[in-house]
């Protein structure tokens, strides 16, 4: 037995996977606007991208342009733990619900279209 089927069949064993077929989980949710504060929450997350390795590889560039290895070797830690921090507090914002949505939906599928 491959092993992505032994990890499907123990998947659709869970309550989760059992409740999301059972409840015939959708995407219905997603019509919905969206409050001001997932807007804001998933901007932060679109952010965090934004300075994380990107920012940290214009500094790594900027330190060989300049001869300061530290710009980089302090600089680059510094951005992307900021980096980081950005993308919790969008994550708190935007909150869980979509995620338990989409997460329910795509096990439902996956159990659905793969299971024999």
């Amino acid at each position: 037995m491959a092993i992505k089927t032994r990890i499907l069949k123990r998947i659709a064993q869970t309550d989760f996977a059992q409740g999301a077929i059972q409840d015939q989980a959708d995407l219905s949710a997603f019509k919905e606007r969206p409050t001001p504060r997932i807007i804001l929450g998933v901007s932060a997350i679109l952010i965090s991208y934004v300075i994380g390795w990107p920012a940290v590889s214009a500094l790594g560039a900027l330190s060989i342009y300049c001869k300061e290895p530290l710009l980089v070797a302090v600089g680059g830690p510094v951005t992307y733990g900021l980096s980081h921090l950005m993308f919790l507090a969008g994550m708190y914002l935007a909150g869980a619900k979509y995620t338990k949505i989409f997460l329910r939906w795509a096990i439902r599928m996956a159990v659905e279209k793969l299971n024999p």
